[in-house]
Formats: structure tokens, C-alpha cells, sequence
């Protein structure tokens, strides 16, 4: 009898690479392979980087990264795309353009925009130019400090709702509002989701952990969202999918160590 030969569900990631392992591509991968899905890569830039901060960036020629992006849509089918930081308008056009050329599914863009600190990581034209790229997507994903930038209004809890709801209908497409960095006293973490298409909100919770060993919990969380859309999750199951999954590898490694500094998720549960 004739094996039968079934694809992989696939995700890309776009991102640049970090090489301490514990946000960017790296994170990316990690998370979409636990969480059952094939990763591949377009990186954009190469960072010098540990747990204790980012010493240097090294963008990746344009030409380069669009020879990237040609080889791996002219051979692979994508059943979901994840979008990180995009260092300039010049890659945010070029990633841009190839989404519309490859007719790509299930884009996933995590708005990376706004350091914990506040401080900004892109300038405000590559504001401007991701902020063009956005409608392209099946869902977004800023923590309170972008949304803010986004919609242009200060974001606590009594309005992340309409907040969450006013984005999505400013980019014409659904918003997952990460509550991570809003000030709340509760022992629950809440991220909200605004489904564009059919005009719904939904509140994921779970529990808040006391930890420092966070690095790179945005990267995986866009990107495990992009792995379980994969497998035609519809958006609401796959939001949810992914937030469990985050606080369980978050809960797995609160007491890990790594480095100096603060310190990544444990993706796989290592022991």
C-alpha cells in the first residue's frame, strides 16, 4: 500500500535574529515548533545580544532579505506568517510587497515599536511606514505602550477594551491588546481581543507570575499564535491556544537561570 504524503502546517517568521536565543527568530522558532508547526526564517537584522541587553544591530541588505523572502515563498506553502520588528521603511515595503505577491494567509504582526522601558526601538517614519503595513494583517498584536502610539491615547484598564476595539477599526484588522505592562494589582494577567470580522471582544486571563525571566514573551506569543492559526484554528481558539501556552512555559521557567539578566520563557518545559 502506497504511503500517503501529508504537508506540514508551516509558518514563517520575519524578524531579526537574537543571538542570546531569547526573543527574535530564535524565540519564534522555539515556539512555533512546541507548539506543532513547521518554522522557517527571513531574518531581517542580526543583533548583538544577552540576557542583559542589545550591544549592536547589523541590518540585513534589503536585496538580501528580499532574495530571503523569494526563496522560501517560491518553494514553501505558508499556512501563517509572523511579523516582528521591522528596523526601517525600507523593510516594512519590502515585506510588504512580497505579502501581496505571494498572496500570504493568516499574517500575524507583533507592532514592535516600544521597549518596556518606553523607549522607542524604531524611528517615527518606520512608525508611520509599519503603521501602512498593519491592514495587511489577520490580527496585531502591541502591548499597551504601542497601542497607545497606535491610537494615540493613554491605555489603562478601564478603557483597554475601547482601546482594543478603536484600533482595530482605525487598521481594519483585529487587535490582540497585551495587558502585560498595564499598572493592575490583580493576581490575573488580561489580554483582549478584538475579532475585526465579526465584531467581537474577548478576554483572556491568566494567572500573573512574579518573574523576571520574560524575555521574548511578545516574540513567542505572536508566534505561537501564527503556529496554531496554522492548523486552522479559528482566531478566538488560537489567541487562547497561544496565552495558555505562554503562561505555562512562563510558570516553567520562573525559576530557571540563564545569564545575567532577565532571563527567556521556557519554551519546551526543559527540566
Amino acid at each position: 500500500m502506497e504511503n500517503i504524503k501529508t504537508p506540514y502546517k508551516s509558518v514563517l517568521t520575519i524578524a531579526g535574529s537574537d543571538s542570546g536565543g531569547c526573543a527574535g527568530i530564535q524565540a519564534d522558532i522555539k515556539s512555533i515548533s512546541a507548539c506543532g508547526a513547521f518554522a522557517a526564517s527571513v531574518i531581517t537584522a542580526s543583533t548583538a545580544q544577552n540576557t542583559k541587553g542589545v550591544f549592536d544591530i547589523h541590518p540585513m541588505p534589503i536585496l538580501h532579505i528580499e532574495n530571503q523572502l523569494d526563496a522560501v515563498f517560491s518553494d514553501i506553502n505558508f499556512d501563517a506568517i509572523k511579523i516582528g520588528m521591522l528596523h526601517s521603511c525600507e523593510v516594512i515595503e519590502i515585506v510588504g510587497i512580497k505579502l501581496a505577491e505571494y498572496h500570504t494567509k493568516n499574517v500575524v504582526i507583533d507592532p514592535v515599536m516600544i521597549a518596556t522601558s518606553g523607549d522607542k526601538l524604531i524611528t517615527d517614519q518606520a512608525i508611520d511606514c509599519l503603521k501602512k503595513l498593519l491592514p495587511k494583517a489577520l490580527l496585531i498584536t502591541p502591548n499597551s505602550k504601542e497601542a497607545e502610539t497606535l491610537i494615540g491615547y493613554v491605555i489603562h484598564k478601564n478603557n483597554v477594551k475601547a482601546a482594543a476595539k478603536d484600533i482595530a477599526l482605525t487598521f481594519k484588522t483585529s487587535v490582540l491588546l497585551k495587558g502585560g505592562h498595564l499598572e493592575d494589582t490583580s493576581d490575573d494577567m488580561f489580554d483582549v481581543l478584538y475579532n475585526f470580522s465579526t465584531d467581537t471582544l474577548s478576554v483572556f486571563k491568566n494567572p500573573r507570575i512574579n518573574t523576571n525571566n520574560t524575555h521574548g514573551t511578545g516574540c513567542s506569543l505572536s508566534s505561537s499564535i501564527a503556529a496554531f492559526l496554522s492548523k486552522d484554528d479559528d482566531l478566538e481558539y488560537a489567541v487562547k491556544q497561544a496565552c495558555e501556552y505562554i503562561n505555562v512555559a512562563i510558570t516553567n521557567g520562573k525559576n530557571k537561570i540563564l545569564g545575567h539578566g532577565n532571563g527567556p520563557i521556557n519554551h519546551f518545559g526543559l527540566k
